[in-house]
């Protein structure tokens, strides 16, 4: 196990793979930690050095008090950059990963090669329901929407399978303030300036079956960046690299080899 302590406590990373190649920064979603990159991991750790880490609030990492704010959460990206002595890396994100890599890239584009936004969003529709979500989970926890979050992660076929039953118990593992201070975040955040400002190489990705951050919220980052990619991937709802991680590596080699 790796750590790094920083301003706001200590932060759980891996760092694997040749040390003289490209490093490829791998953010969690909400109410997973960096495991759920372990299909992908396995894949492309012999071609790239891969820097995963858990979240603020999520794994091994620090659980300071909420609320959060996705520029708070990228600059603990900066801060695990700076103390791994990193001065660029291409970022992947999913969910409020990618929310993360959209402020990092808009804010802090000198310090990327590029950047792959996953399964995420410039905004939520309903912002009022992530307040009410974490003041939820303050008071009762996780296991009331445990169900609710499996079934928008993943596709029907896909939900009795072994990872599923893993990816539900990393979930139910979360620290309920942690996930409480990124609800907040999420429900807080507009990123449309940042990503107009982007101007790093950018890939877009989304599984074709998403309902939470759908194909059409992909779309409309893709049309604000000069250059974007998209790519879909199929027979894949919110967590692609668990569900379709063949699919997923394809798109992400395609996309960094050609950098």
């Amino acid at each position: 196990m790796q750590f790094l302590e920083h301003d706001n406590g200590v932060i759980h990373y891996t760092l694997e793979g040749p040390a003289d190649a490209p490093v490829v920064m791998f953010a969690n979603s909400l109410g997973t930690d960096l495991r759920m990159w372990d299909a992908v991991a396995e894949r492309l750790r012999g071609r790239y050095r891969l820097l995963r880490y858990d979240m603020r609030g999520h794994g091994l990492t620090s659980v300071p008090d909420g609320p959060y704010t996705i520029a708070g959460l990228a600059e603990d990206c900066v801060a695990l950059m700076d103390g791994l002595g990193l001065d660029r890396v291409h970022f992947c994100g999913l969910s409020i990963g990618g929310m993360v890599g959209q402020q990092l890239a808009g804010s802090h584009g000198e310090r990327l090669h590029s950047v792959i936004l996953c399964d995420t969003t410039m905004r939520m529709p309903e912002p009022a329901m992530w307040a009410e979500r974490a003041a939820q989970v303050r008071a009762d926890g996780l296991d009331g929407l445990v169900d609710g979050a499996m079934e928008r992660w993943f596709t029907p076929a896909f939900l009795g399978s072994t990872p599923v039953a893993g990816i539900r118990n990393m979930f139910l593992r979360t620290p309920p303030e942690g996930y409480a201070g990124c609800c907040e975040a999420i429900g807080s955040m507009d990123l449309e300036p940042q990503v107009d400002a982007i101007d790093v190489p950018t890939l877009v990705v989304v599984g074709e079956n998403d309902p939470g951050t759908p194909v059409a919220a992909s779309e409309a980052i893709v049309a604000r960046i000069a250059g974007a990619g998209l790519e879909i991937i199929p027979a894949a709802a919110h967590l692609p690299p668990v569900e379709q991680p063949e699919a997923t590596v394809a798109a992400l080699t395609r996309f960094l080899d050609a950098r």
